[in-house]
Formats: structure tokens, sequence, C-alpha cells
């Protein structure tokens, strides 16, 4: 009887890469939003 071994992936997948985006664009927008808001720290 012969067991293949599954092959590993290596490299970013797909999914890796949308979340990385995600969690950017999450950040972009809170930073121009507390810099831009009201009560903003930069004159």
């Amino acid at each position: 009887m012969i067991f293949f071994r599954a092959e590993e992936k290596k490299g970013i997948t797909l999914i890796a890469l949308v979340v990385t985006i995600i969690v950017l664009l999450i950040l972009a927008g809170v930073t121009i939003a507390t810099l831009t808001g009201e009560n903003r720290n930069i004159k």
C-alpha cells in the first residue's frame, strides 16, 4: 500500500492576502478619521 504525502503549500495564500488588505484598510480608516475628526490632535 502506497501512501502519498500531502503537498505543502508555500508562499502567501489568497485568503491571507485578503485578510491583510482588510486589516490595513480598517487601520487606515481609523487613522484618517482620527486625524480629520472634530477632536483631532494635528492642527
